[in-house]
């Protein structure tokens, strides 16, 4: 419910996002005869037990676009993550490094777009009841660490923000209507963001914070003094990847931009970290607006956001 949402509040796509778009859509069969022209993100949700093929991309002959592609500035949500194939879910480490995926077979090859916001939502276990307040788990602790295991480490690497999503009580429910923000409310925020970000690129051949590589981010915009010490002392420990502390940098440049800050400060990191590691580091906790009815279950949400930013796609 909230994935599908999101494409909601990211920007229209610009005219040549809108021509990459289109053309993928065309190839893939799935452009709508009543609109020649993509104009919004698009929003691609494949079933779990989606194949190889069907994911990246392939098939007999002529390579076709998977849903990595059709996906193509826009949201590609997996639910019930764990239960996809491990192979088919590690295939997509490529392309949210790279922002495209070549396909080859014997007929030939091609190199497809792929830069898409991924988003995963998953049960903490296989009874779906770990972590509920007042409720019993079923599984055993190793039932529980192999079904955890189905998302290997290099990807869950490659995901930004991590949340854990507690059932609504039914009183909670019903204190949410009337006082969510509208999806264009939010929409305007992440605009805005998306404007400064932009404007601080101007002179760059990057136009969002996912765009720019690691080094650029430390050495041609430094953050604040002291803002890494913590990001440092997880590296230290083992906590934090290389990949880990860049894709740390663009969540902390986003937050400074929903904020209309020039740059990070260190609560901007400290918030990024403890979005990306689930520890608590004395950010304070942030309503959920959106709701989230319709679940009964824990869930366990992650978002790689490999164009669109972070928390509504501000990037």
């Amino acid at each position: 419910m909230l994935a599908e949402r999101l494409p909601g509040l990211l920007p229209a796509l610009t005219a040549k996002e809108s021509l990459e778009v289109t053309a993928v859509h065309s190839v893939a069969g799935t452009l709508p005869q009543e609109q020649p022209l993509v104009t919004r993100p698009p929003y691609c949700a494949p079933h779990h037990s989606a194949t190889m093929a069907a994911l990246i991309g392939g098939g007999t002959g002529l390579p076709r676009p998977g849903a990595v592609s059709v996906a193509h500035h826009g949201v590609l949500f997996l639910d019930e993550a764990a239960e996809c194939s491990g192979k088919v879910m590690d295939a997509m480490r490529q392309p949210l490094e790279s922002g495209h995926v070549v396909v080859a077979r014997a007929n030939g090859m091609m190199r497809m777009p792929a830069r898409f916001l991924l988003v995963l939502a998953a049960n903490p276990c296989p009874c779906g009841r770990h972590g509920m307040r007042g409720v019993d788990c079923e599984c055993r602790p190793s039932s529980v660490r192999r079904y955890r295991a189905r998302l290997s480490g290099p990807l869950m690497d490659r995901i930004d923000l991590r949340v854990t999503v507690q059932p609504l009580a039914r009183s909670e429910l019903a204190a949410l209507y009337g006082s969510a923000e509208s999806t264009a409310t939010v929409a305007a925020r992440v605009l805005a963001a998306r404007e400064r970000a932009a404007a601080r690129l101007a002179d760059t051949p990057w136009t969002t914070n996912n765009e720019v590589p690691g080094h650029a981010l430390r050495t041609r915009w430094p953050l604040a003094s002291g803002a890494l010490v913590q990001a440092e002392e997880d590296m230290d420990r083992g906590l934090l990847t290389a990949r880990g502390l860049d894709r740390v940098l663009r969540v902390a440049w986003t937050v400074a931009d929903l904020a209309g800050r020039d740059r990070p400060a260190a609560a901007d990191v400290r918030c990024a970290l403890e979005m990306r590691t689930g520890i608590r580091r004395g950010i304070p906790e942030a309503r959920n607006d959106q709701g989230g009815s319709g679940h009964d279950r824990s869930r366990y949400v992650g978002s790689s956001f490999q164009r669109d930013g972070h928390q509504g796609g501000a990037g």
